[in-house]
């Protein structure tokens, strides 16, 4: 880890290099990104002057529709602008060749000047009309891009949200979501990107109208002088794009260490550990081969542009030396060449621009496609809304044969052909070892996940059919990786049901059903401080105040199901007590209480408990049932009651209890962890 490093091996002019040391060592081999982005590189690459045209009409379909959906009228203003600009231009310049005939025509001075005049005037208001157009169009697309931004963003992150959760789970479908996201400023740029093409294409059939107009041969003229720049600007922009998706995931490693080093949660290591050179190092083995793939791409684009400007040179002698022959045979007026030069200059800009925007306009289109891609399948994918009304009063949820499987994983099921009740009203216990299926099980129970095989009834309301929202209404949920939102502790609480009314007597019932209240009172503005370290003035809870806040969350819910997974994991003895007496409290008022915990004694006042081992229920009954039973419930119980004997009376009473039933598998079987 302390050797040097080596920016690997480039080959000059071609895009990619050998992976550094810094890759292989820190990352495990070349960092090249294997997300969305590369779909599209071949389809840009493969953009030449031909298909560029084929394509231009629908790319500039989608910017407008785009700007339509947005705003109707900016939209309007933007279009009506750019097309009188284009017009404008063309005025302007057969107002310049009017004006030059008259100036260069026989006669005095001021003769001359006074027939220009006219002309003068009309070049003068064109100007002025163009000026005011590119104001209206200015101010225009400054209103159409935040909003087209805003409606993409708003529909994009509705889609996120509506879809099932195993969607989100899946990896093509998140690869869709990671790829679209980039849509919502891929749109918004293309409004100025199609603003500035239909600018530039009105701009440049104007210019080659005009020259037609002064002499048919100079638009072939036109074409020979803009081509070479043309080439040299798309070459350039494709290989730049080539070579940002061969080496964007090079530059977000990058970034990570820059990160690493400046971030609070590994600053502890870095100081005690002295992890600061050593990331600082890699981080300089990185830039520098970024850097060399910059100095090849600088070095590829002089000589690209060299050869370009070398090409322009010799079509311009060409266009000059045509003019020249033109003028001496008296083919043409010295006031129709000067025009035609203004002209060729002008269409010459006109197509750079052109090519360039073009490109840019295919580019973001991609990602808009992606955009919209993800639109469909979101609509595919999302949560159903209707269906069969749940009893006002259940008696009982049932599962019937359920399997489930997460997507993806060949693996057993995790869970497989479970048929258990879950009576309402009372406290039922799940318990098992890790990766037993009782997180899955709630999940299914939530309504988060549909069995793949099985039913799940609700008296005789299969939940299947019935109304999802109605599942979700009635279940609070304090999982064991609940989110820590980035707000106030008073939105932390009441985020358990955003659609009641924030009032500061459920608020402060919920905080105390909780237990949290000394959470709060030790909060520099109680409720109302940030609960967030990287914004000004933000604090910081430890993970037991945050599990407190996370059942206050649940107690506001108020949902008829209260689903608890490992609810105490990071209490202490005394407040994990607590808590229970709580979660009992709870249970007395007539709620359901479902709990995943893996510390057997706490269910022992639980009504019901439901063991799995491996996706299957192997056992279920009362705590003292299952104690007299002998099964895997007494066997870990007692192993936990070995463990804490020395410490607590309980546990001697219950390993007592539990040894006879137990004593013949323990001997057996080795520790198992239990979760």
């Amino acid at each position: 880890m302390g050797k040097g490093h080596d920016p690997g091996k480039h080959d000059p002019d071609k895009g990619g290099s050998e992976p550094s040391e810094s890759e292989v060592l820190l990352f495990g081999g070349p960092l090249r990104y294997d997300m969305g982005w590369s779909q599209h590189q071949g389809a840009f690459l493969e953009l030449n002057f031909r298909t560029m045209l084929r394509r231009l009409p629908s790319l500039l379909a989608v910017g407008f529709r785009l700007a339509w959906q947005a705003d109707r009228r900016a939209a309007r203003t933007v279009l009506a602008s750019e097309i009188g600009r284009g017009l404008a231009q063309a005025v302007s310049l057969l107002a310049v060749n009017s004006v030059l005939a008259r100036l260069l025509a026989d006669g005095t001075v001021e003769d001359r000047l006074r027939d220009a005049v006219p002309a003068l005037v009309a070049v003068a208001v064109v100007m002025m009309l163009a000026a005011l157009l590119r104001a209206a169009s200015t101010y225009a697309t400054g209103r159409l891009e935040p909003r087209v931004e805003r409606v993409a963003t708003e529909r994009y992150l509705e889609c996120a949200a509506a879809v099932e959760l195993s969607a989100i789970e899946d990896h093509t479908f998140h690869k869709l979501l990671d790829t679209a996201k980039w849509g919502a400023q891929s749109a918004r740029r293309m409004i100025a990107y199609s603003a500035r093409v239909v600018n530039a294409l009105i701009s440049l059939v104007a210019a080659a109208g005009v020259l037609t107009v002064l002499h048919p041969a100079l638009l072939p003229l036109l074409i020979t002088m803009t081509l070479p720049s043309a080439w040299s600007a798309l070459t350039t922009a494709r290989r730049r794009y080539e070579s940002f998706h061969t080496w964007v995931q090079h530059s977000r490693a990058g970034q990570l260490l820059a990160r690493l080093l400046a971030e609070p949660e590994s600053a502890p290591e870095i100081r005690v550990h002295g992890v600061g050179p050593f990331l600082l190092r890699h981080y300089r083995a990185m830039s520098e081969t970024a850097e060399a793939e910059q100095a090849r791409l600088a070095r590829l684009a002089a000589r690209t542009g060299l050869i370009a400007a070398a090409w322009t040179g010799l079509a311009t002698v060409a266009t000059y030396a045509t003019l020249g022959a033109l003028l001496l045979a008296g083919a043409m007026a010295l006031s129709v060449a000067a025009t035609a030069v203004i002209a060729i200059r002008t269409g010459s800009a006109s197509l750079n621009t052109l090519v360039l925007e073009v490109n840019a306009l295919h580019e973001e289109a991609l990602f808009v496609g992606d955009m919209q891609r993800l639109y469909a399948e979101a609509a595919e994918r999302a949560i159903p809304a209707g269906g069969e009304s749940l009893p006002a009063q259940p008696r009982e949820i049932r599962l019937e044969n359920v399997t489930f499987g997460y997507p993806g994983k060949t693996a057993r099921p995790a869970l497989s052909d479970v048929t258990l009740t879950v009576p309402l009203g009372k406290i039922v216990a799940l318990v098992g070892e890790n990766g037993s299926g009782k997180t899955t099980l709630v999940k299914l129970l939530a309504g988060l996940y549909a069995p793949d095989s099985g039913r799940i009834l609700w008296d005789d309301v299969d939940a299947a059919t019935a109304d999802r929202q109605e599942i979700v209404e009635r279940i609070a949920m304090v999982a064991q990786d609940f989110k820590r939102w980035p707000f106030t502790a008073r939105v932390n609480v009441a985020v358990g049901r955003p659609s009641a009314p924030l009032t500061e007597e459920r608020l402060a019932s919920s905080v105390a059903e909780a237990g949290a209240q000394d959470v709060v009172a030790d909060l520099p503005r109680g409720l109302d401080t940030l609960l967030a370290r990287e914004f000004s003035g933000g604090h910081q809870l430890s993970g037991g105040q945050w599990q407190r806040l996370g059942i206050a969350r649940a107690a506001y819910r108020r949902g008829q199901i209260l689903i608890v997974d490992e609810p105490t994991a990071a209490l202490d003895a005394r407040a994990e007590l607590e808590v229970f007496e709580k979660i009992r409290a709870l249970a007395g008022t007539g709620q359901t209480v479902i709990l995943i915990t893996h510390r057997l004694a706490s269910v022992r006042h639980a009504d019901l408990v439901h063991v799995l081992d491996q996706g299957r229920l192997v056992e279920s009954g009362t705590p003292e049932e299952l104690l007299a039973g002998g099964g895997l419930y007494a066997e870990l119980y007692a192993l936990q009651a070995e463990q804490f004997a020395t410490n607590t009376t309980d546990a001697t009473n219950a390993t007592n209890t539990a040894s006879t039933a137990s004593t013949a598998s323990t001997a057996k079987v080795p520790v198992r962890e239990v979760g």
